[in-house]
């Protein structure tokens, strides 16, 4: 099995329990989103971005097939009274009638005369085949009911004008039929209106093929709004309902007043093969609704007239049959529900690839996790407003929610799992190294750190012995306080000689001093191989300085002084922590520690001064010429069975 492969099944518990947690927190997020959704918590914030995306949304053009009568202030005024008699919306009638428009709809109640001039309305009445009028349909005990004009009402030529708004009071739902608490299903106005239209153009209503209780007009079937839909939960669905799909925001219709028609102030087809809907658009009359083109956060509402939503009900239902204009469509619940554990699942996969980034830095992991989070919401939002306008309305509250809450999560989690690797370097090697190698070791911990603690590698490096001599003779002559006191100082002064050299510090053993060069972090190169045993021998020989530089106080202090061995090696090791979960130790094992040990302790008749050096064969060959260094002949160390050439070491 080659050693990739090797590596990579070693890595795999350690992926699977990261990558487990993530992806379990992640659905944990995704799962509670989720039940949020369902008590509805979040609603709100979906009409607020659907209304958002119908005010980005490129404006459409004017629906010259839909104009406007509007009865304004200036009308009522110039009328003199309110209602508007029953004369003057004879005259009115009248004279659109003249210009031939395909249908009139009426959104004024005339369930009771209004004198002057009721009989001339009747008279309009029963020769207009294509004037109809509206009631008001009382849907249980939710709204009171108006009764339509006794003579269209006997003429069959009436429709509902409700209106449905949200509980936000705002207008995003229309009405094709409804029931009565009788069971009586009346069509809505719009639907009447849109029928005359399409007569003329060949299309008539029919059921869908899809669903029977659709409504399909050529190709356009309406889909009925249900009370989970989008980003609804639990909505009155009463009635035969669909999702508006305003044209754009106030006076998108073509609108004249009351007076303009009656004083012939108007084109001669302004009416002409039209629907024309008369209605208030007087502010004193209250018949205006909030729609999603009212930004209630920074504009001033600018609120849409009753008679202009009739208008882009009914121009909704012509345009989906006659000019495949879409319709408002929504996702299954259960698509919904995926969206939001993929959002949540990419968040918490990003947080958690922010651990793999080159940089350690918890700034750099910090910029990548937000940058990206960033970039995926809004990727999430685009993708939406796209479908959007294209007809579909794709809820991206809870899959944002799902993006941020996740990524945020999985960033915590990560900073602990973080902190739990650095306390475990951090406690295997803050007795042996400086800050300076421990903060590289923390950069490259992926390479070492494995469960909880460094895995076992193989690598070349340098090891270093050292003891002093005749140190049981001097421990034999002092009392054990000083000793120690003495033994101490010395090992404290020797520990940060290594420690200066960019050396780790194995262990103490009684008066021995056992130091690595080039651990954990492995040398990659042949240089820096060499650099490893060069500076171990410059650590000897600033060792020997150190030491007597002690010697010298010791002696004013009437101390024992000592001199020092030092065995050198460099070759092959393998390094990592040996112990249980509760007490680790960093350790090397391998033939080049033995040697360094037995290069120490060679024969030692052999002077060197103050420190004895000894170096293996194979540090010699990475020191540069500028050392001081003598051959011997081929020696056989204690322990072995061949003899191998052994340097020692005077300067540099």
């Amino acid at each position: 099995m080659d050693k990739g492969s090797t590596m990579w099944k070693k890595w795999i518990p350690r992926l699977r329990e990261e990558w487990g947690g993530v992806f379990l927190g992640a659905t944990t997020i995704a799962s509670l989103l989720v039940l949020l959704r369902l008590t509805g918590a979040l609603q709100w914030m979906e009409w607020r971005t659907l209304d958002w995306f119908f005010r980005l949304r490129p404006l459409e053009g004017t629906d010259d097939r839909i104009v406007i009568v509007g009865i304004s202030e200036t009308d009522i005024q110039n009328v003199g009274q309110w209602p508007i008699p029953d004369g003057v919306i004879a005259d009115l009638i009248s004279t659109l009638k003249v210009q031939e428009p395909r249908a009139i709809g009426l959104d004024i109640y005339r369930d009771l005369p209004v004198e002057p001039g009721h009989q001339k309305l009747v008279g309009v009445f029963e020769t207009t085949p294509n004037l109809i009028g509206v009631k008001k349909v009382s849907e249980g005990d939710r709204i009171w009911s108006v009764n339509p004009p006794p003579t269209l009402s006997s003429r069959g030529q009436i429709g509902a004008n409700n209106l449905i708004l949200d509980p936000d009071s705002t207008m995003r739902r229309g009405i094709l039929f409804l029931e009565n608490s009788d069971e009586e299903v009346f069509p809505s106005l719009a639907v009447n209106l849109a029928f005359l239209y399409l007569k003329p153009e060949g299309i008539i209503p029919k059921n869908s093929e899809v669903n029977p209780d659709y409504l399909q007009l050529g190709e356009a079937v309406f889909k009925r709004f249900r009370s989970n839909d989008g980003g609804y939960i639990r909505t009155y669905d009463q009635g035969y309902q669909i999702l508006i799909n305003f044209r754009g925001p106030q006076e998108t219709f073509e609108i004249v007043s009351l007076t303009d028609v009656l004083e012939n102030r108007i084109s001669e087809d302004f009416a002409r093969d039209r629907i024309v809907l008369i209605g208030s658009t007087a502010v004193s009359l209250q018949d205006y609704f909030h729609t999603p083109y009212d930004n209630k956060l920074t504009d001033a509402p600018r609120r849409m007239s009753g008679i202009e939503i009739h208008a882009n009900l009914t121009s909704q239902l012509i345009s989906a049959a006659l000019d495949n204009r879409p319709l408002i469509k929504v996702w299954s619940q259960p698509l919904e529900i995926g969206v939001i554990f993929l959002a949540a699942w990419i968040g918490g996969v990003l947080a958690a690839l922010g651990r793999y980034i080159p940089s350690k830095h918890t700034y750099y992991y910090l910029s990548w996790t937000g940058i990206t989070v960033v970039i995926s919401a809004t990727l999430c939002l685009g993708s939406a407003f796209l479908a959007f306008l294209v007809g579909w309305w794709i809820p991206v509250v809870p899959a944002l929610l799902g993006l941020t809450v996740s990524a945020g999560a999985i960033t915590a989690y990560i900073g602990k799992i973080e902190r739990e690797e650095r306390e475990t370097v951090m406690r295997l090697f803050e007795r042996h190294v400086t800050p300076k190698i421990a903060q590289a070791i923390w950069r490259d911990r992926q390479k070492i750190l494995k469960e909880g603690q460094l895995e076992a590698q193989e690598l070349v490096a340098t090891v270093l012995f050292t003891d002093l001599k005749g140190f049981s003779t001097i421990a034999e002559g002092m009392p054990p306080k000083v000793l120690m006191s003495w033994l101490n100082e010395y090992m404290r002064v020797m520990a940060q000689v290594v420690l200066e050299s960019d050396g780790a510090i194995d262990k103490f053993i009684g008066d021995a001093v056992m130091a690595v060069f080039g651990v954990p972090i492995p040398a990659t190169s042949d240089e820096e191989i060499a650099s490893d045993a060069q500076k171990a021998v410059n650590c000897a020989l600033k060792m020997a300085a150190a030491l007597q530089t002690l010697n010298q106080q010791w002696k004013l202090a009437g101390k024992p002084t000592v001199g020092m061995r030092v065995g050198i090696a460099t070759g092959p090791l393998v390094v990592g922590s040996l112990g249980s979960d509760r007490r680790q130790d960093y350790t090397i094992i391998g033939d080049t520690v033995n040697i360094a040990s037995r290069l120490e302790s060679h024969d030692k008749s052999i002077e060197g001064g103050i420190c004895r050096i000894l170096i293996s064969e194979d540090t010699y060959h990475l020191l540069p010429k500028s050392f001081s260094t003598k051959r011997f002949d081929r020696v056989l160390l204690k322990g072995r069975k061949e003899a191998v050439n052994v340097y020692q070491v005077f300067g540099e």
